[in-house]
């Protein structure tokens, strides 16, 4: 059988699967646990848009939809330059040295990115890295011009080299982190995490395993110093199902427990919190765009196995420091055709759906699942909907930012649901969402007076089908009627993209345009709340919920 006819096969049963009615059922009595809102965690590489005009709108935007503070982590923190944004390069130039070498301390910048974020609440995942140029082993070349469609190898320069001086690294840390408690207060400071470099076992560091050990120790020894109850962990791995990045997992967890540190000679490094990455990989299939979630969930999955197998480190928080669809958020459509994903309803539909089973994978291993940073921002300046994995463009909410705004509204104890026709945890991990019929499942949580269902139609395959006919069904309401409001993400609905491409997809949209696209970007009512009735304990509500499109619904009683 051809592979044209297989994937007309796949479209048919595809089709006919979302005709049937899916049920979708919640017993509101069921025991839960705390809705943890690990999804409240956001990262980019270009520190210098934290403070520009468009990166300080998201960001209040961030700050606003969520109930707990918003942490953020960005790349670059101590790398010289002249603050100049860039794809793929950000830099503060705290570091540099006189004539006779002596460290020259700036934090201008530093403390422009970060009273950004503490002004709005937020808090830093604060990156320590990457490696100024006059502490680099090897400092030329140093400054990158990396864009769209060249080698993505081009970004590593002088910055992603061990130091030269290992003591001069330590007092850089030191100093950043005692004016840090001086700015900020002790406080403040200890309820951030800070962690070192990025992706030390892929393209990002030019050092050996061992090298990076040793850096860590005195980063940690210097951090420590300045705060004893600063909170530190490690290492953002990349690739993290793969057998590289297990084993400079399981290493830097070896030496963190029972190393000889490289500063004091004694057993082990303080180790506060375990990060590491997970990114799925979508391709073109016979011209339409396939997401593979189930290799985003692989990286979870192992990441959370590996912390389990160690009973000292139970309870530990963990950090999926960057959880996305694919691997470089600055590759547009232009160039990666494949990205075509990011700017309508499938980012969001897989968004919800991936952040589910993060959910269920820290259920089964019985872990502190605390964060997954959505490594996604803006691009100040850039083409409009250009395809870049970011939640606004030119300060336009682009539907994926919606469903953090569905998030946020998501309190009280998670509970499970049942579902007539959606992917099984194993079968999601192992296989992804892309057999014969779509995902429809959803998450639910419940308060004393409420309850909350965030409900998706998705698929791996970004096919036409038809609507879905989704009958929601919750038991046991403690009243005889509840004021339902719904909220949805489809074509019509909290979509910016979809208002975009019916104005033409004007490159220069006019003042007027740009007014009705903010409004379009925003979360929409779907219909008006209304009160429904509640019989024998159970609330039963009708939704056609079209493919790729994300519903949230309230019921309160």
């Amino acid at each position: 059988m051809s592979r044209s006819i297989c994937i007309l096969i796949l479209t048919i049963l595809t089709t006919v699967c979302s005709i049937a009615q899916v049920e979708i059922n919640v017993d509101i009595s069921r025991s839960g646990t705390p809705m943890k809102p690990v999804w409240a965690w956001f990262g980019y590489d270009e520190p210098n848009y934290t403070y520009m005009k468009d990166g300080k709108k998201l960001l209040s935007e961030l700050a606003a939809l969520s109930p707990v503070p918003v942490y953020v982590r960005t790349h670059s923190l101590l790398v010289s330059g002249d603050g100049e944004a860039a794809l793929k390069w950000g830099s503060t130039n705290a570091y540099t040295e006189d004539a006779n070498g002596n460290p020259v301390y700036n934090w201008a910048i530093i403390d422009s990115i970060f009273d950004t974020y503490i002004q709005r609440g937020m808090k830093p995942l604060a990156q320590i890295g990457f490696m100024p140029e006059a502490l680099s082993t090897h400092p030329q070349p140093y400054r990158h011009h990396w864009k769209p469609g060249d080698p993505y190898t081009d970004i590593v320069t002088g910055w992603a080299y061990p130091p030269k001086d290992y003591n001069k690294w330590a007092a850089l840390v030191y100093a950043w982190v005692k004016h840090s408690v001086d700015r900020y207060g002790p406080k403040e400071v200890a309820s951030w995490y800070w962690e070192l470099w990025n992706e030390a076992n892929g393209l990002y560091w030019k050092g050996t395993r061992e090298e990076f050990f040793k850096l860590y120790d005195y980063t940690a020894d210097a951090l420590k110093r300045a705060l004893p109850a600063a909170r530190i962990g490690g290492m953002n791995v990349a690739g993290t199902a793969g057998e590289n990045a297990q084993q400079w997992m399981r290493a830097f967890i070896e030496h963190c427990l029972n190393g000889t540190n490289a500063v004091t000679g004694r057993k082990g490094a303080p180790l506060d919190a375990i990060l590491f990455h997970a990114k799925g990989s979508p391709k073109l299939a016979n011209g339409h765009v396939r997401m593979n979630m189930g290799r985003q969930l692989s990286d979870i999955e192992t990441g959370f196995k590996i912390v389990a197998s160690y009973p000292q480190l139970k309870n530990i928080p963990i950090i999926v420091g960057e959880s996305d669809p694919e691997g470089c958020a600055a590759c547009g459509m232009a160039t990666n055709p494949e990205n075509a994903y990011r700017n309508g309803t499938m980012y969001s539909s897989y968004t919800a759906a991936s952040f589910a089973r993060e959910y269920l994978l820290a259920d089964l291993y019985h872990v502190n699942f605390t964060g997954a940073v959505s490594w996604s921002f803006e691009f100040e300046d850039q083409p409009w909907f250009y395809g870049f994995r970011d939640l606004a463009t030119n300060g336009v909410d682009k539907p994926v930012l919606n469903v953090f705004r569905m998030f946020g509204m998501m309190n009280g104890n998670r509970i499970p649901v049942e579902s007539s026709q959606y992917y099984d945890l194993r079968t999601a991990v192992d296989s992804s969402l892309r057999g014969f019929y779509r995902d429809i499942y959803a998450l639910a949580c419940k308060e004393k007076h409420s309850s909350t269902l965030l409900v998706w139609n998705y698929h791996d395959d970004d096919v036409k089908a038809d609507t879905t006919k989704v009958e929601l069904s919750w038991s046991k309401i403690p009243a005889m009627k509840a004021l339902l409001t719904q909220y949805r993400i489809d074509d019509h609905h909290s979509n910016a993209y979809a208002l975009w491409q019916s104005m033409g997809s004007p490159a220069q949209p006019t003042a007027a345009q740009i007014r009705a696209l903010e409004r379009a970007g925003e979360l929409c009512l779907f219909g008006s709340p209304a009160y429904q009735s509640v019989k024998n304990g159970v609330l039963k509500v009708n939704v056609d919920l079209p493919a790729q499109a994300v519903s949230f619904l309230k019921l309160e009683w």
